[in-house]
C-alpha cells in the first residue's frame, strides 16, 4: 500500500537544480516519481537540495524518530559453491580451503549466548551456499534457537540461500520457506540482491540467483506471510540507469504484496576480492556524495516504503549520522560481531553498544527509539534527548573565552 502523501511547504527556492524543482512540484502534489526523476536524483549536483527533499519526505512519515534494533549477526558457514564466481566477495571459502568453517549446533548456540541477557531482540543469520547445510541443518538450528531464546526474532537466509536450499532438496521456494517458517523463521533479510541488471550480474556474480528470481523468492515469502527487507549493492560497475531499474523492480513488488519492511542500500568495498583487483581499486569504493544519494533517491522513489536504513558498518558511523538528514529513519543495530563485510577490509567496528548508538542518533538532533523486527517501537529515549548540552551555548562560551 503506498505511503506517499502531499508534501506542502517544500523549500523550492533553495533548490539549485531545475530537475529537483520538478521533483518538488510532484512531491507537493502527492504524485509518484518516475524513472526519469530517479535518474535526475542520481545525476544532480545539488546534493543539499536532494537531501532537503528526502528529509521532508521522511519527516512526513516518521517525524524526528530514528529507530534501531538490538540485533546480533550469526554467520553459521562460509563454505560456498559460488566461491570462484562472486567477484566482490572475500568471505566465502571452498570446503577444504583454509579458513573454511561450518558451525555445529552447539557452536551456533554458543555464539547466540550473547542473547541470554535479554537485550538482544533479533538474530540476523546469513552465510554461504554450503552443500552440507540443507533444510534440516537450518530447521534444527531455528528450532533450537527458539527453544533457548524464545524472545528473539529470527531474521535469516537471503533469497539466494533459500533458492540454494530448494535446489539441493528438490523443493519449491514456497515449500522451503513454509518449512523454515514452521521451525521458527520470522522474516528474511534483504541480502543477495546485488544489482539486478543482467549485464552487471554477469560481471560481478555470473552464476548467482538472478534479479527476477530474487524478486520471485521474496514474492513467495510475502505470499506466505513472511515479511522481508531488500537491498542493492552499489559502487562497483553499475550505471545510474541500472540503479533506477533495480529500484523500479523493488517498488513494483511492494505495490503488489506490501511485504517489504525496509530498503537498505549496501556500499561495495573493493579490498580483498577479485572485483576490486580487476578494477584496480582499494579502500572505500564509494564516496559520501554517492552514499547519500543512494539513500535520498531511495526515500523519494520508493514511496511505498516507510523505512530506509543506513548500514553504518559499510558507510561508517559519521556518514550514517549525516544520512539521518537525507531520508534515513533507521540504522543498523548493535550487531555484536559482523564478519562478511569485514572480510573485505571494512575498517568500521564489528558492533556498537547501545550507548554508542544513542549518542550517534542524538548527535544528529534526532530522537532514538529501539524497535522490534517489524518496526514496532519498544522504547524511546526522547526524555534523555532534552538533557543534551546546549551546543549553541557551548559554542558562544568558547568564542567568548577565545
Amino acid at each position: 500500500m503506498p505511503v506517499r502523501q502531499p508534501l506542502p511547504n517544500l523549500p523550492i527556492d533553495r533548490l539549485r537544480d531545475p530537475a529537483l524543482r520538478t521533483i518538488a512540484a510532484k512531491l507537493a502534489a502527492g504524485e509518484r516519481l518516475d524513472r526519469a526523476d530517479a535518474l535526475a536524483g542520481f545525476d544532480t549536483r545539488d546534493l543539499i537540495g536532494l537531501g532537503l527533499l528526502a528529509d521532508a519526505a521522511n519527516r512526513a512519515l516518521n517525524g524526528e524518530v530514528v529507530t534501531f534494533a538490538a540485533n546480533q549477526h550469526i554467520n553459521p558457514t562460509n563454505i560456498c559453491v559460488l566461491r570462484k564466481t562472486c567477484a566482490f566477495c572475500g568471505y566465502a571459502r571452498l570446503p577444504k580451503e583454509q579458513g573454511a568453517y561450518r558451525y555445529t549446533l552447539d557452536q551456533v548456540l554458543a555464539e547466540a549466548a550473547h542473547a541470554a541477557d535479554g537485550l538482544t531482540k533479533e538474530f540476523h543469520i546469513v552465510g554461504g551456499l554450503d552443500m552440507q547445510a540443507g533444510l534440516e541443518y537450518y530447521v534444527t538450528m531455528f528450532r533450537a534457537l527458539k527453544a533457548n531464546f524464545p524472545h528473539v526474532h529470527i531474521k535469516a537466509l537471503t533469497a539466494v540461500e533459500i533458492a540454494h536450499i530448494a535446489r539441493i532438496e528438490k523443493m519449491t521456494w514456497s515449500d522451503v520457506l513454509a518449512a523454515l517458517r514452521d521451525a521458527g523463521l520470522d522474516t528474511l533479510p534483504g541480502g543477495g540482491a546485488e544489482t539486478f541488471s543482467a549485464a552487471v550480474r554477469e560481471q560481478i556474480a555470473g552464476k548467482k540467483l538472478g534479479g527476477a528470481d530474487y524478486i520471485g523468492v521474496h514474492r513467495a515469502a510475502h505470499q506466505l506471510g513472511i515479511r522481508s527487507n531488500c537491498t542493492m549493492l552499489y559502487g562497483h560497475v553499475e550505471t545510474h540507469q541500472d540503479r533506477v531499474e533495480h529500484l523500479q523492480m523493488l517498488r513494483d513488488l511492494q505495490d503488489e504484496t506490501g511485504g517489504f519492511l525496509a530498503y537498505i542500500p549496501l556500499a561495495y568495498h573493493p579490498d580483498d576480492n577479485a572485483l576490486g583487483a580487476q578494477l584496480g581499486r582499494t579502500g572505500t569504493a564509494t564516496g559520501g556524495n554517492d552514499d547519500l544519494k543512494m539513500l535520498a533517491v531511495g526515500r523519494l522513489f520508493l514511496d511505498n516504503f516507510r523505512h530506509i536504513k543506513s548500514h553504518w558498518i559499510m558507510v561508517t558511523q559519521p556518514l550514517s549520522q549525516v544520512a539521518l538528514h537525507f531520508g534515513v529513519n533507521d540504522l543498523e543495530g548493535t550487531v555484536v560481531r559482523e564478519k562478511i563485510y569485514h572480510a573485505v577490509g571494512a575498517h568500521t567496528p564489528q558492533g556498537m553498544t547501545l550507548d554508542q548508538l544513542l549518542r550517534l542518533i542524538r548527535g544528529a538532533g534526532k530522537v532514538p527509539a529501539e524497535r522490534d523486527s517489524f518496526y514496532k517501537v519498544l522504547r524511546t529515549f526522547e526524555g534523555e534527548l532534552a538533557a543534551l548540552p546546549d551546543q549553541d551555548a557551548i559554542a558562544r562560551a568558547a568564542a567568548g573565552a577565545a
